[in-house]
């Protein structure tokens, strides 16, 4: 294998095309450099140079092997500032799962101050629920989670973001639409329901059926995504409940209506990290951040 003394070598008698201009610019006699040209085109196995008593010129190959060798220096300079850069945490990568509500909520203005922060890491977004981001939390695959409770608080730290209540989406022409209050058990006792999947939504699904007298009998559609549930709404498949940031969704043709005690128990998300940090980019991010601060 070649060695980057011999890279430097070669450039620098392909650039000036004389051995001694070559060997003065590397602070080195003409000698040693002739044998670092010779070792590399045998390391090789072509000839780089043509030379004779009057010239030295670079053959087809030397042409091409110039090339890579300047990209390989480059790199090789590089690399130092490039490790110094990751280990502060002022470049690199940083993985992020978010849910889909928090997709047309949250995640945009998180994203804004994420850049402001860290303004060379590249963040690599992933739409999961919260069981997916959890086990990547664990396993490395993520960094940081915008999820939903419970999670195991020994293994992970958390920032609460924000929390909202529960409404419930009608059609717009629906008849509980046209009520000037807030809605109570009894409005929609025998509507037809679009619920939450208790696999894929689990804390949608246990937040329901905990503060509201579910009849799953009424259930016509059982779904894990905000925007589908909106989505059949609006085509009058039957009502939902869904968090107050679905409003910010704009699917014509639904109301979202206040629940009566839907502030007694809110929706909540919390930016979600494994308390084993080993990403710098991640823990350069919570240290500047504000709620890391309190």
């Amino acid at each position: 294998m070649f060695t980057f003394d011999q890279l430097a070598g070669f450039i620098a008698v392909a650039e000036e095309l004389h051995f001694g201009r070559a060997a003065e610019r590397l602070n080195m006699t003409q000698p040693p450099l002739s044998r670092q040209i010779q070792k590399l085109e045998k390391t090789i196995g072509a000839e780089l140079l043509e030379r004779d008593n009057r010239k030295v010129q670079l053959t087809q190959a030397g042409q091409t092997f110039l090339e890579e060798a300047r990209r390989l220096m480059a790199l090789a300079e590089r690399a130092p500032i490039t490790a110094r850069r990751i280990a502060s945490g002022r470049t690199g990568f940083l993985r992020i799962g978010f849910t889909a509500a928090s997709g047309f909520s949250i995640l945009g203005p998180l994203l804004e101050e994420f850049g402001q922060i860290l303004p060379g890491v590249d963040l690599d977004l992933q739409e999961l629920v919260t069981g997916e981001q959890l086990n990547g939390l664990l396993t490395g695959e993520l960094d940081l989670g915008l999820a939903r409770p419970p999670f195991d608080e020994e293994t992970f730290d958390s920032h609460l973001l924000y929390r909202e209540s529960m409404v419930l989406a009608v059609p717009s022409t629906h008849r509980l639409a046209q009520l000037a209050r807030d809605i109570t058990p009894e409005d929609f006792k025998d509507e037809p329901l679009i619920m939450h999947s208790p696999t894929q939504a689990r804390y949608f699904y246990d937040l329901v059926v905990r503060t509201l007298p579910i009849r799953h009998g009424n259930v016509v559609h059982t779904v894990s995504q905000i925007l589908t549930m909106v989505s059949l709404v609006a085509a009058r498949r039957g009502v939902a409940f869904v968090p107050h940031s679905a409003t910010l969704l704009g699917i014509k043709g639904v109301e979202f209506l206040p629940l009566a005690g839907a502030d007694d128990e809110q929706v909540e998300l919390h930016a979600i990290w494994n308390r084993r940090i080993t990403n710098p980019a991640l823990a350069r991010l919570l240290r500047d951040l504000e709620f890391s601060m309190e």
